[in-house]
């Protein structure tokens, strides 16, 4: 089986894959939480706390400064990521109460990352000027992730 060839992400995109790569880690604390029968408020409280506090300023970040590099709000990518960030906040906002709707949420999260980043964010480094690229690095500082002291689980 052939090993995918790492991404080369540019300097002012790291920050965001940054980002991304715990989210990712976020649905797989939530189906490991599941399989080690954690209870579902635990993994929900975390859930929430997670996506209020880290995954909704990213979302900003993407929506504002980086997805314009497109320049196109039509473009099928940004409609496709951008209904997926509407639908996970819906998601979210119901409330995840039970196992199938977490497993949906971690489902739906790690699908847009990987699109995000095996296709999106390879056509945004392809496009962007200089000039976006120092507003994305200006509006993300690469903030250490600190993990909420009594919700985690895993």
């Amino acid at each position: 089986m052939d090993t995918p060839t790492p991404i080369k992400r540019i300097t002012e995109l790291q920050p965001a894959s940054r980002d991304h790569h715990h989210a990712l880690l976020l649905a797989w604390k939530i189906r490991n939480g599941l399989k080690r029968e954690v209870s579902i408020e635990r993994i929900k409280g975390y859930t929430e706390w997670f996506f209020n506090t880290y995954q909704l300023p990213h979302f900003l970040l993407e929506e504002q400064y980086i997805f314009p590099v497109m320049k196109n709000d039509n473009h099928p990518h940004i409609i496709k990521v951008l209904q997926e960030h509407q639908l996970m906040k819906d998601m979210i906002m119901k409330g995840p109460d039970d196992a199938e709707a977490l497993l949906a949420f971690a489902d739906i999260l790690e699908t847009h990352i990987r699109f995000e980043e095996r296709v999106l964010f390879n056509e945004i480094q392809q496009l962007a000027t200089p000039e976006q690229l120092a507003m994305i690095t200006q509006q993300h500082t690469d903030a250490k992730f600190i993990d909420h002291p009594t919700l985690k689980f895993i």
